[in-house]
């Protein structure tokens, strides 16, 4: 699923590999699925990008946003984008598929659900998207230790959990549940834990781990457990995910653990995130 490593990874590689090029044809929502969000109606896409120019791509928390020409082509957490080089067989199912003229494509695939909007500037409006183009990046300059401070000591993030406070209300846009296990056990925090029980040390820990683990992880080009523009896992080995479960510690020894919470999966190690 696509969190702010991978949007940053997949922006790059998007700009680099189809900058520049001219749309030659579009076809929307070609294999049907219940959970696939697009603008308007995406009959309506070939219309409004056919002959326009590719700009660029860049990451808007967990989403990817194409530039082209007065257009935008928006894809979420939940699409998985491929590239296509001229004598390679386009995949029988999508639900978008961009064709330049060059004999190149992108298609889209949504997995258990995700959004393909194609729309003008200043047409859609989303708040996820409005709060990513809002709020500074946690890869970013901005989001200094003040900032993060001023997110950590609202009166009504104290009775979260930790796991909560990091993957709710899109208070760091693309921070989700996928990379927030690695960030939890880099400052051995338990997801968990109650932010009102954090210490001053500890809550600089998360700080610095939001920071740290982010920028290691979009700098290697985003998740094992995540594929990239070119169908290939990334190069940050994930220390808790569904890869590791039941494996040791790379720290202390103990033992990966995995458990339902907050209608999903949370990974942790027994020997050194205490409750």
């Amino acid at each position: 699923m696509i969190e702010l490593p991978e949007a940053e990874c997949l922006s790059r590689q998007l700009t680099g590999t189809i900058g520049g090029k001219k749309i030659a044809g579009v076809v929307a929502g070609l294999s049907p699925h219940k959970f696939a969000w697009y603008h308007g109606d995406p009959k309506d896409y070939d219309a409004l990008l056919r002959s326009k120019i590719i700009n660029t791509a860049v990451a808007r928390g967990g989403m990817v946003e194409v530039r082209i020409g007065d257009a935008v082509a928006l894809f979420s957490d939940g699409t998985a984008l491929r590239f296509h080089t001229r004598d390679e067989q386009r995949p029988k199912k999508h639900q978008l598929l961009i064709e330049f003229e060059d004999g190149t494509a992108i298609s889209a695939s949504v997995q258990m659900y995700g959004g393909l909007w194609c729309f003008k500037e200043g047409e859609f409006h989303n708040p996820y998207y409005d709060s990513a183009r809002g709020k500074p990046s946690p890869l970013s300059d901005e989001f200094d230790e003040a900032y993060f401070d001023s997110l950590i000591s609202s009166g009504e993030v104290q009775k979260l959990s930790a796991k909560a406070f990091l993957a709710t209300e899109q208070r760091m846009p693309g921070l989700g549940n996928g990379v927030l296990q690695d960030i939890l056990h880099n400052a051995r925090i338990h997801p968990r834990r109650t932010i009102a029980t954090l210490t001053d040390d500890e809550r600089k820990a998360l700080f610095q781990s939001v920071k740290s683990t982010l920028k290691e992880m979009t700098a290697q080009g985003g998740r094992d457990t995540t594929s990239d523009l070119f169908g290939k896992p990334g190069g940050y080995v994930t220390k808790l995910s569904q890869n590791t479960v039941d494996k040791p510690c790379p720290i202390c020894g103990g033992t990966i653990i995995k458990q339902s919470y907050m209608g999903g999966s949370i990974y942790f190690c027994d020997g050194c995130q205490k409750v």
